[in-house]
């Protein structure tokens, strides 16, 4: 004796539609960890070219701070 079964029709839809509902919403999570992580991404980089400046400036400070440093202190007039 064999059994067969046999799934309607509409019972397929709404299983699929179930599992297109749970794709479309990992979807759109994924896509808006993309946008936050490409935003990051933006920051991250902006801080990047905001620490090479800061560190460029520094670098053309350091010799002037330098020779302030070795000027002998002047004494007060009194």
């Amino acid at each position: 004796m064999s059994l067969s079964a046999c799934a309607t029709q509409k019972y397929v839809d709404e299983q699929i539609a179930g599992v297109n509902s749970r794709i479309g919403t990992v979807d759109a999570k994924a896509q808006d960890a993309i946008q936050r992580a490409d935003a990051a991404s933006s920051a991250a980089q902006a801080a990047a070219a905001d620490a090479r400046n800061a560190n460029e400036r520094l670098d053309q400070l350091t010799p002037r701070v330098d020779r302030l440093e070795q000027r002998p202190a002047k004494m007060p007039r009194n």
